[in-house]
């Protein structure tokens, strides 16, 4: 008796779209109890790979699928020039860029590093029928549309923010955060670590600022303490590698730094220790530039923060410095970006850091709603590539509508088609292509209390970014966009995440 059948997918089912798709209804494959999966030869990351793939199909399908470098109708090979198209184009960010093939036979991936592999499998599990997320063993055949994808990323960076400083989360959390973005291609989790209402970053030699910025009674409203150890962050930078993910760790300075002053009263202008905060205002306060103690603080947590992360960025914020003069503020950007260099890390900055002279290598990430900004465009047209994170299309702390929670609106409500119908290299006069490095969706945690909170808040916006970033502008279409989008329901289910239904997607 043959399996019953789940829908099968088509083979531009997918989220984000692949650059290049070449259906063969003849050619499907199905995955059977004697399916193997076959990694490259003498390569460690494609057998962690493999093993990845196997752990994610084993319990919907409950078959064992064995992993090795001998046989297997799954093969993830390596290869150092994968023929990508026709013309051996290799734009973009070619270590995520692959092939996969599926013929009657099995299914065939190539990429030119383990990173086009990873891509590969997020694009291989979005062709299986949405019960291969299911916990446990589902009836049914288990089939994978026959054809060819060559794909690769529009932008190498493709991020999402977690501010853990408002509202503070625990590592399983931030693991659980991260297995749900790299289905989307998402390849960098900027972290919020520290702000007016909270320190979540242990520094050695300056225990109190997680001792008491860190602890019961922080955050907004009083009700987010905690903070990540330093094994606690590597542990998590080690996760999130394993998935191709970096870390972009945020000290935000020289403004939101109430908590640290609060911890070490030397740090005010005249050394008397100001009052906890836990309400949602900002920019009241500042790091005092004329001050060495300043520099001295901030060196040492450059040093450690740069040490605990193996990544090439490190953000130092720079918005919202109300309380810091226009000549404090130039002096303090001046005297911090060396030290960052200092320390082997590529400097990022909110926009309001391109107001200074940067050095080419720094990074300004754009998150306003005006239409123009003349810093940033200067920075660009001066070498700077600029990461693309405007509020009133990427962020996802604004609500879905004018009555949803949780969520602010100050930058307007932004549902799904907001967050998709929009691009990046048109978004900023003098910004264009050329100068970007990417897209970001930051989500602030004012109004978030857990990771359900998180989760509703992400999706189903994340995916529309995520688009945004990886596929060619030229594939972007909103009616295609929320039809494969709406098969993300069940999934989502399967696996335990909460998303907002929003009334837009026609959900299965």
């Amino acid at each position: 008796m043959s399996e019953p059948a789940f829908q099968r997918r088509g083979l531009d089912d997918v989220i984000p779209v692949p650059a290049e798709v070449r259906p063969d209804p003849a050619a499907d494959f199905t995955i059977g109890e004697g399916t193997a999966i076959r990694t490259a030869p003498g390569s460690t990351e494609a057998r962690r790979i493999g093993e990845y793939l196997a752990a994610l199909l084993r319990p919907a399908t409950g078959y064992a699928l064995p992993v090795g470098e001998d046989s297997g109708e799954i093969a993830l090979l390596l290869d150092p020039a994968p023929d990508l198209d026709a013309d051996g184009d290799f734009d973009g960010a070619p270590d995520e860029s692959y092939r996969l093939e599926v013929s009657g036979s099995g299914v065939t991936v190539r990429a030119a590093a383990a990173a086009g592999l990873f891509a590969a499998v997020q694009t291989l599990r979005q062709l299986l029928p949405a019960a291969i997320d299911a916990p446990g063993p589902q009836q049914g055949a288990w089939v994978l549309p026959g054809g060819e994808i060559v794909d690769r990323p529009r932008f190498p960076y493709r991020g999402a923010m977690l501010d853990i400083a408002r509202h503070f989360f625990t590592v399983a959390e931030i693991k659980a955060y991260i297995d749900s973005l790299v289905q989307f291609k998402i390849n960098h989790l900027h972290l919020h670590l520290t702000d007016d209402q909270g320190w979540r970053l242990e520094i050695d030699g300056w225990p109190k600022l997680t001792e008491v910025s860190g602890g019961e009674g922080t955050g907004v409203d009083g009700t987010g303490p905690g903070f990540l150890t330093r094994a606690d962050y590597t542990e998590l930078v080690g996760y999130a590698a394993d998935r191709f993910v970096t870390i972009v760790p945020e000290i935000d300075m020289p403004g939101h730094v109430n908590a640290a002053q609060v911890a070490y009263p030397e740090l005010t202008a005249d050394g008397v220790a100001v009052a906890p905060r836990t309400d949602m205002e900002v920019g009241y306060s500042s790091l005092v530039a004329d001050k060495e103690e300043t520099y001295a603080f901030v060196e040492d947590v450059v040093r450690e923060v740069a040490a605990l992360t193996p990544g090439p960025y490190l953000h130092i914020g720079g918005d919202e410095a109300q309380a810091t003069t226009a000549e404090d503020y130039r002096t303090f950007i001046q005297r911090v970006l060396p030290l960052v260099a200092k320390y082997g890390k590529r400097v990022v900055g909110w926009h309001e850091m391109a107001g200074v002279e940067l050095p080419e290598t720094a990074i300004a990430q754009y998150w306003r709603i005006e239409a123009t900004d003349e810093g940033t465009a200067r920075a660009a047209a001066n070498g700077s590539k600029v990461i693309m994170s405007p509020a009133d299309r990427s962020y996802l702390d604004m609500k879905y509508t004018p009555d949803s929670k949780p969520g602010l609106d100050w930058a307007g409500v932004i549902n799904v088609e907001r967050s998709y119908d929009w691009d990046p290299a048109d978004r900023l006069p003098g910004v264009s292509e050329q100068h970007l490095l990417g897209v970001e969706a930051p989500l602030w945690s004012e109004t978030l209390r857990s990771l359900t909170d998180v989760q509703t808040m992400t999706f189903p916006r994340l995916p529309a970014v995520a688009e945004i970033g990886w596929s060619p502008r030229a594939t972007h279409d909103w009616e295609s966009f929320r039809q494969r989008l709406a098969a993300f329901g069940p999934r989502w289910r399967n696996q335990g995440i909460a998303f907002h239904a929003s009334p837009e997607i026609p959900w299965t």
